[in-house]
């Protein structure tokens, strides 16, 4: 099946708090709980289509919430962005957000039933694995018996071990180029994203430090023989979650974090777990195949591919020309990719900064969703239109939902009160689902019409073929109707096995039907409404 995912951060997808304040505590705003992802909210989810969800954010993380009652150390606010923090800041890789349960003192039994409903809804369940670095104050009190907290063991004179946890700056205490009042850290330890100086701004990751896996980053040399310690205690965390269900690891910043881990861990995850995916954030396209190949990885965020490229034709910024580059760029990768249009770092779609029109995305959807087998994620509110319009507090209005923030997002609190959704929804089941009832979605080849037609600039054209079923797929980025002619050369005639003449075609979309004469010596008319998609299904003789 081709892989569809759905992205939701707990704290925010069930908190139906309305009027929420700027900056406001867990007792202001809310938060959002596991126990309210019930089965009827699940249903609704796998009802667009979704094999998988992302369940962000539920493994203990900084916070400037006082959970001390409960035995769980404080944090220092001075290292801790936004009133919830962020859940890439990691407290303790062996706990769940205690913001996240009814019953703190059940906290991992509530995330277990969640995982059990998940599957009994007949979806997966994804969640982060954060590889790369920690919270500046990490110290986990629910680690098993024998294993050490993390920089437990580390020689702290030493800038660099290869059995360090961390990189120490030695001599120096941590003063970033802002106030931290009172917090201190003696020696100041490298900052998660490679800042190994004692003094990091308020733009680096202040709030985490970087793990040590073996190398030493003054001249790249690389130390593992033998087998560094953070290698074992990140093995054991992956051990940890893959013996409580967990169906797939998105592994956060994994290109920051050597290949070689990755080699020796998933393969030993796999040994065990056989039906485990492994799911890259990753932005060097330079490494996508070792990271495949040697790596053991799935999937691979498509991001400064495909993503960029829509996001560019969606602001005009380039011509539809330049996705045929996408999946050249690629090559037998494609398999590969994980294709999206929004996640929690992303703008919003139908943000002012983006498109501001939730309509005007549906053509980026339909090419991203359909032009390969790649796996497909959307984000919890993209399929409401929800336009990220707030100011939330540690995140301004920036396009974005918060991660920082407790909150409630105005489309996601809408539906679920009301139980009503816009009929972007329904378009979004619609393209989704078709994802996994068209074989030719599914497992067909493809072929890109766009060389063929070096006239079109708004528009983009492909077929897909499996079996005897061929899809003519077409979609207008422009905000005007239009009627063009599309001329399909004879090398798709061959490469598709396709037998010129008269055909019957039905739109999956629409329903439409229409007829279409397939020749390579006579174009075929092509009519789109404003950002327009149509699919055309032609059974072949």
């Amino acid at each position: 099946m081709k892989t569809i995912i759905y992205q939701l951060l707990p704290r925010l997808f069930t908190n139906t708090t309305p009027n929420c304040q700027p900056n406001g505590t867990l007792l202001q705003n809310g938060c959002g709980k596991l126990n309210d992802i019930t089965p009827e909210r699940l249903s609704k989810i796998r009802e667009l289509g979704t094999t998988h969800i992302w369940f962000t954010g539920v493994i203990a993380h900084a916070t400037k919430t006082d959970f001390s009652r409960w035995g769980i150390p404080r944090q220092h606010p001075a290292v801790v962005k936004g009133e919830a923090g962020s859940p890439y800041a990691i407290t303790d890789y062996y706990d769940i957000d205690p913001a996240l349960a009814c019953d703190v003192d059940r906290r991992m039994d509530e995330f277990q039933a969640l995982v059990n409903r998940t599957h009994q809804a007949g979806m997966r369940v994804i969640i982060d694995f954060v590889p790369n670095h920690v919270a500046r104050q990490y110290n986990s009190i629910c680690r098993p018996d024998g294993i050490d907290n993390l920089g437990h063991n580390d020689d702290k004179t030493k800038f660099f071990d290869p059995q360090n946890n961390f990189y120490y700056i030695t001599g120096q205490a941590f003063a970033p180029h802002f106030n931290i009042g009172n917090y201190r850290e003696m020696p100041a330890r490298a900052t998660g994203n490679d800042c190994f100086s004692a003094s990091p701004s308020e733009n680096d990751w202040y709030e985490t430090i970087k793990l040590n896996y073996g190398i030493d980053p003054w001249n790249g040399s690389k130390h593992f023989d033998p087998i560094p310690d953070t290698w074992c205690k990140m093995l054991h965390i992956l051990r940890f979650w893959a013996a409580k269900g967990i169906d797939s690891f998105r592994c956060d910043m994994a290109h920051m974090v050597p290949v070689e881990f990755w080699h020796w861990a998933i393969s030993q995850i796999k040994a065990d777990f056989p039906s485990i995916i492994f799911i890259a954030e990753i932005y060097d396209t330079n490494l996508y195949k070792d990271y495949v190949e040697y790596g053991g990885f799935d999937f691979l965020y498509d991001k400064v591919t495909l993503y960029d490229t829509l996001i560019n034709i969606l602001c005009h910024n380039q011509s539809t020309q330049s996705i045929t580059h996408c999946w050249q760029t690629i090559g037998d990768l494609e398999p590969h990719m994980l294709n999206f249009l929004e996640n929690h770092d992303e703008q919003r779609l139908a943000s002012p900064q983006l498109t501001g029109n939730s309509v005007a995305a549906m053509p980026a959807l339909v090419v991203s969703a359909t032009i390969s087998t790649a796996a497909m994620m959307i984000y919890a509110g993209q399929e409401l239109g929800e336009p990220a319009l707030d100011a939330e507090g540690f995140s301004g209005q920036d396009g974005r939902t918060t991660i920082f923030d407790y909150w409630s997002v105005p489309s996601l609190r809408r539906w679920l009160t009301t139980g009503r959704a816009p009929r972007l929804r329904q378009q979004y089941a619609k393209i989704l689902r078709l994802c996994n009832t068209e074989p030719a979605i599914t497992d067909g080849v493809r072929f890109d019409l766009m060389y063929a037609n070096p006239q079109l600039n708004r528009q983009y054209a492909f077929f897909r073929r499996h079996g005897n079923d061929l899809l003519l797929i077409t979609a207008n980025f422009d905000c005007q109707a239009v009627d063009f002619t599309l001329n399909i050369p004879e090398h798709a005639f061959q490469y598709l096995n396709i037998t010129p003449g008269n055909y019957r075609a039905s739109d999956l979309l629409s329903r439409d039907r229409i007829d279409l004469h397939l020749n390579p010596a006579q174009n075929i008319s092509i009519s789109l409404t404003p950002y327009g998609t149509a699919i055309w299904k032609i059974r072949l003789k």
